[in-house]
């Protein structure tokens, strides 16, 4: 039985549609088509419940111009174009409900598949078929990447480690271009929601953790990293009040501006590695990196440098530095990990990043790619891949645009400039874009 909403009519396709002449791409149509009249115009639930009549259910696949549809597609026999199917009806209600907030819909949709009862007997072979699509769909990567949705609206406390960098995976289903638009859109919209979020709830804990205030109800730190995190923040913020990165950047692209690209990756050398304090680790980069660089779009060396070839030149850097096969980590990646030094990993990624702001997608793939590689270890296992990551997160967060740290003096008496020692005589003061400010008295 289907819920009635009496105020809501059901849509129904043009009649040619019903003849079996039309190919999968039209049958394909018919379906989305019913599909967004059907989740614009009905309740959540009624729109959940005619995806579920559909896909799962399909008690008579002729009853209707939609089940005609979803029949043709059967017939051909074509599981790649079905499973396409599927994957785009449900981003297309899952774009619509995350857009509404409908995050308990998204959670009952994704948890359908398990449920079905795929060993169902059935005398019909087009049946058995659908049954045998669904029970593949169910142990795929695409449904993986359905969960990922689940997990990032909803609170899941048995989740996977790799979750906690949902952001980062979304940009991945982002970027895919075989994705469908409403994929891709949704992956887009949440992977910068939950990107806020963090930025949001990082301000917050900094700005409560130095409060003198008794907080009512207990800090949410969102890292990993315990009270390192405050002190890795001050130490980043006296960097940027010293000489920031960001500064630093703006005079190598001053400089390069009028240079050949084989000049170009010469100065890029040196910007990577300058102010690198481990020298060991900085031969290392010179050996692995800087043989890359020269030989990397050799053709192009006498040319002057333009936004493309310092966007690709980027690209292929980050490349080196994470993942250049984007399925292992590179052997530079390796490297770090051995030496223990993601600080200092991390802050070559944004020396790139800061003169190639567009890069910053590319690198956020890199990213999931090395999560995917690394997630099916125990938590326990990956402990600095995991530190890696959590202090990427702080770093490019503290260095956001719509996000500015200070440091304020608490300790008068201390004159001292910005020193390692001296650190506790500052608090770190937030600001957010449009002069919104969470100050260190924030009460909870």
């Amino acid at each position: 039985m289907l819920i009635q909403e009496p105020a809501v009519e059901r849509y129904h396709p043009e009649p040619h549609f019903q003849h079996f002449t039309k190919g999968i791409e039209q049958a394909q149509e018919t379906i989305y088509e019913f599909l967004i009249h059907t989740v614009k115009q009905c309740s959540p639930e009624v729109a959940l419940t005619e995806f579920e009549s559909l896909f799962v259910h399909s008690v008579n696949m002729t009853s209707s111009e939609v089940n005609q549809a979803l029949y043709q597609i059967i017939v051909a026999n074509d599981e790649q174009e079905f499973r396409n199917t599927l994957k785009r009806s449900c981003y297309i209600l899952i774009n619509n409900w995350n857009t509404s907030k409908k995050y308990q819909i998204i959670q009952q949709l994704v948890g359908l598949f398990p449920k079905i009862k795929f060993n169902r007997k059935t005398a019909s072979l087009i049946l058995t078929r659908l049954n045998s699509w669904l029970e593949k769909f169910v142990g795929s990567s695409d449904y993986q990447e359905l969960e990922l949705f689940v997990s990032a609206c909803t609170f899941q406390p048995e989740r996977p480690w790799s979750h906690r960098y949902t952001s980062y995976l979304l940009v991945s289903q982002f970027v895919n271009t075989t994705n469908s638009v409403e994929q891709r859109e949704t992956a887009r919209v949440l992977s910068k929601q939950l990107k806020e979020q963090y930025k949001r709830d990082l301000a917050l804990y900094v700005a409560r953790s130095q409060s003198n205030v008794v907080q009512t109800v207990p800090l949410k730190n969102p890292t990993l990293l315990g009270d390192e995190v405050l002190l890795l923040i001050k130490r980043l913020v006296a960097k940027k009040c010293v000489f920031s990165y960001t500064n630093l950047a703006n005079i190598f692209l001053k400089q390069t501006q009028e240079l050949t690209y084989c000049q170009f990756k010469d100065s890029l050398k040196k910007y990577l590695i300058y102010s690198m304090s481990n020298q060991d680790l900085a031969e290392s980069v010179k050996k692995s990196l800087f043989g890359s660089l020269e030989s990397l779009y050799e053709i192009h060396d006498e040319r002057d440098l333009d936004d493309a070839l310092l966007l690709r030149t980027c690209n292929r850097v980050i490349e080196c530095l994470t993942t250049e096969n984007r399925k292992e980590p590179s052997s530079l990646f390796a490297l770090f990990v051995m030496q223990k030094s993601p600080i200092t990993l991390v802050i070559l990624l944004l020396k790139l990043i800061l003169i190639s702001k567009n890069s910053r997608t590319h690198l956020e793939s890199c990213i999931a790619d090395l999560i995917r590689h690394y997630e099916n270890l125990q938590e326990a296992d990956c402990q600095w891949v995991i530190h890696f990551l959590e202090i990427f997160s702080v770093i490019f967060t503290v260095y956001a645009e719509d996000v500015e740290y200070n440091l304020v003096k608490v300790d008068p008496e201390n004159v001292n400039g910005y020193q390692k020692q001296n650190l506790a005589a500052y608090q770190v003061f937030s600001q957010f874009r449009g002069n919104v400010e969470i100050p260190a008295q924030l009460s909870g």
